[in-house]
């Protein structure tokens, strides 16, 4: 299974198109069966499985992704900062447009971002630039250089993930073979490893923060989720959730040092402009771009049953959202009993996902993050969702990148029906356990 496993990464990674929609799927759901059946067979073998999910990723190591184009920005971003320029002051379409602008592989990086990305200012946070920058100072004037090594960092940090994750299970008394949920994944081996996304090296941190939290180092555990949130932004949502694990003094003071770890880092980008650009950057997720949406695509097709024009709701939407989930988090921040590392723990899953749920842009890579965190609860439908999730690669067989609404209803069936078949279960286990 191990080696079919890794002939079939092979497949993804050097002879795949990602308009090649029927091909992808199959293979995607060979390789979740075989995820599935190594873990069931397998589960207490870890150097095995340790070995077979490094292989998988080394499969994916001197080819260019192909089901991504994301890396030709990240590329673009380390050249400004070697060059000196600040990667948030500058949008690719004016640079390009320059007759002096010098920069190695310039007309390739600009051509293989994507329209898109070529007319907006980059939005990755500092320590992703740094990523950036050091992957291609030691890639050289290489693409592939620069691809090599950036996917040698993801590598790395997937595989501290499995041993600083596994760690955390052992603490919390869970099942330590639980880790290989995410470790064996194929979603995300081939959306990290294979399609270069850093969502796995804000993980590292993120979950190495919360193992000091769980060994009482949390002035180490600030820095460490500093470093996180400095990778993505992801993990600011949870804040609010750790003033009643901590209570409001000892918060403080972690919010202090997390927020120095930060300021630190942003400090050599910052400029007049800078701040304004980020934002509106940042702000477009919200009410400009839609891929994969969960209720947002719900509330889209009643809308214009009622003649509601699309780029205006996209933005009444957008202007929604934010509020929408700051009354979640703060939800979820005096409801749940955040004291215990688990409950912090389930209340994070349910905070991101709710966000997911209603978020119009959800790519693939996103819910990694779930997935991560579901290994530390009682619930299992990120894993479904990260089976499912693979249908909205439907939208690149068309070139107007149009979904195709039948299977995204599918992929959201499979999610809501076992989600709300887990709530149901667990709710029935807890009544039994109390009358018992």
């Amino acid at each position: 299974m191990v080696l079919v496993s890794a002939v079939f990464y092979f497949v993804i990674a050097h002879d795949l198109d990602r308009i090649d929609f029927i091909r992808l799927v199959t293979l995607f759901s060979a390789l979740f069966f075989f995820c599935f059946k190594l873990i069931q067979f397998e589960k207490w073998n870890f150097k095995f499985l340790l070995v077979a999910g490094i292989l998988f990723r080394l499969v994916f190591l001197v080819a260019e992704p192909n089901l991504s184009q994301d890396y030709f920005r990240f590329i673009w971003d380390g050249q400004l900062m070697l060059s000196g320029r600040n990667p948030f002051l500058y949008i690719p379409d004016d640079l390009i447009a320059q007759p002096d602008f010098l920069m190695p592989n310039a007309g390739h990086l600009h051509d293989g971002m994507g329209a898109l990305s070529a007319k907006h200012y980059s939005n990755y946070p500092p320590l992703n630039q740094l990523i950036f920058a050091f992957a291609t100072l030691l890639g050289g004037k290489s693409i592939l250089g620069s691809v090599i090594c950036m996917r040698l960092i993801i590598v790395s940090a997937d595989i501290g993930i499995f041993f600083i994750g596994r760690k955390l299970l052992k603490h919390l008394n869970r099942s330590p073979y639980l880790i290989l949920w995410y470790f064996l994944n194929p979603l995300v081996i081939i959306e990290l490893t294979g399609n270069l996304h850093f969502e796995g090296v804000m993980l590292f941190f993120f979950i190495w923060s919360l193992y000091l939290l769980s060994v009482n180092q949390w002035i180490w555990a600030a820095v460490v989720y500093g470093l996180s949130i400095s990778v993505k932004l992801v993990p600011l949502l949870f804040l609010p959730l750790f003033i009643k694990h901590f209570g409001i003094k000892k918060s403080i003071f972690f919010f202090v040092v997390l927020g120095g770890v930060i300021l630190l880092l942003w400090i050599p980008f910052y400029t007049p402009e800078f701040i304004e650009n980020y934002v509106s950057t940042v702000g477009l997720w919200f009410s400009n771009f839609e891929f994969n949406a969960g209720i947002y695509n719900a509330v889209k097709q009643i809308a214009l049953h009622f003649d509601a024009k699309p780029w205006e709701l996209i933005k009444s939407y957008g202007k929604i959202t934010p509020y929408f989930t700051i009354l979640v988090v703060l939800f979820f921040s005096m409801v749940r009993k955040n004291q215990k590392l688990s409950v912090l723990l389930g209340s994070m899953l349910w905070v991101l996902a709710i966000y997911y749920f209603f978020s119009p842009t959800i790519h693939p890579w996103y819910i990694i993050f779930l997935i991560l965190l579901t290994i530390y609860t009682d619930l299992r439908f990120p894993l479904f969702w990260s089976a499912a999730i693979i249908l909205s690669y439907s939208a690149y067989t068309d070139p107007d990148y149009t979904e195709n609404l039948w299977l995204l209803c599918i992929e959201y069936f499979i999610v809501f029906g076992f989600m709300f078949y887990e709530i149901f279960r667990l709710k029935a286990q807890k009544s039994l356990f109390h009358k018992n």
